[in-house]
């Protein structure tokens, strides 16, 4: 589709800001879509093999860094910004600090962010093809092979930190990224330039080690991708340093200094669902996968499914404080019918044995 011709750039750009806030995005900016140096990172990233299951990454090719291989005619990028820090959920670091607690990422508390932020990016693009008559666009909320950090880094909404996730002076981390091809030539903001400076805090503080060096991330030693991305079991020897985190990881980001501007989320539907920010560990792990399809409905998590559900948990508890309570849910799941649930129960149960002993030498 050709772009129009006969409608003011500046004009626009101005109403996409009023739009985007009365949309409930949090900031929009527009971006370049050169993304040569970002391509040669990526590249090299996959190169060391620090994708691990996530084969899907090597797929499209060159479209992943090139926006107009993707979508022909793309001139310009439009990133937009979600704040989801739920403001009445529990301290994140008492969650933590209580082995008895499943911690699950702040993001996922409350309602799964991308049919929002699609259904309101498909509103942006309906109010600009009102004012400026049929263009070409396209609408992205992790969808497409998109490079969304750097895209959102060329229009200004913040710099990729060291812990690799985006970062704004006056808004931290805590926030989702959107985005829309068009084929609009529209006047670009400054990217944003970057202010870790010697700070490292978000390094020491993974749990399991995966920021192997300032922004570079080693996903095989994620706990968000050990919990969520990958469908086999979990290495042995990154068990105990997942701790009670049953879905996703907030360390690197709970650390950051950046993060004591974050603002907290206004969306009805971030805000935290079934007393999942502070929700026992044996009390979730006692779901039937009826309860799990019924709490988990709309939810981040329910794409994980139940039977890697209950492997995060069982981990989960068996980094717990050594009680009966724990023994027994762990021992209602031996004969599960998954057989990578028997075998994080298993070891679950193991360390349980091994902890009460520890505890009973040192009595």
């Amino acid at each position: 589709m050709s772009a129009p011709t006969s409608f003011d750039p500046t004009a626009l750009k101005h109403d996409l800001e009023r739009w985007a806030s009365e949309l409930g995005f949090s900031r929009i900016g527009i971006g370049t879509i050169d993304l040569s140096a970002d391509e040669a990172h990526f590249l090299e990233w996959l190169r060391q093999g620090f994708e691990g299951d996530m084969g899907y990454l090597w797929k499209h090719g060159t479209k992943r860094y090139r926006p107009a291989e993707l979508v022909p005619g793309t001139v310009s990028c439009i990133s937009v910004r979600m704040d989801y820090w739920p403001q009445d959920a529990a301290d994140p670091w008492e969650v933590l600090a209580d082995g008895r607690s499943a911690y699950v990422s702040r993001y996922a508390l409350g309602r799964d962010y991308h049919k929002l932020m699609r259904h309101r990016l498909q509103e942006l693009c309906e109010r600009t093809r009102a004012a400026v008559g049929p263009f070409g666009y396209r609408a992205f909320v992790d969808s497409a092979p998109v490079l969304e950090r750097a895209l959102a880094r060329n229009a200004g909404l913040g710099w990729i930190g060291k812990h690799t996730n985006l970062i704004d002076r006056d808004a931290g981390s805590y926030f989702f990224l959107g985005e829309i091809y068009v084929n609009l030539d529209l006047p670009p903001d400054a990217g944003a330039t970057a202010h870790c400076g010697s700070c490292i805090a978000c390094l020491p503080a993974c749990p399991t080690g995966a920021i192997v060096a300032p922004y570079r991330l080693d996903a095989r030693r994620c706990i968000s991708y050990l919990t969520i991305e990958l469908k086999g079991s979990i290495p042995t020897e990154l068990r105990r340093a997942i701790g009670n985190r049953i879905f996703g990881c907030d360390d690197c980001q709970l650390v950051c200094p950046w993060n004591k501007f974050a603002r907290p989320s206004t969306e009805r539907d971030f805000q935290v669902r079934y007393g999942l920010d502070r929700a026992e560990l044996v009390t979730l792990f006692a779901w039937s996968e009826a309860d799990f399809e019924e709490k988990t409905r709309g939810s981040a998590i329910r794409r994980i499914g139940f039977e890697r559900w209950l492997r995060n948990i069982a981990v989960a508890l068996g980094n717990a404080p050594p009680s009966a309570a724990v023994v027994n849910a762990l021992r209602s799941r031996e004969h599960d019918p998954s057989a990578l649930v028997r075998e994080h129960v298993r070891w679950a149960l193991a360390e349980q044995a091994g902890r009460a002993a520890s505890l009973s030498s040192t009595a």
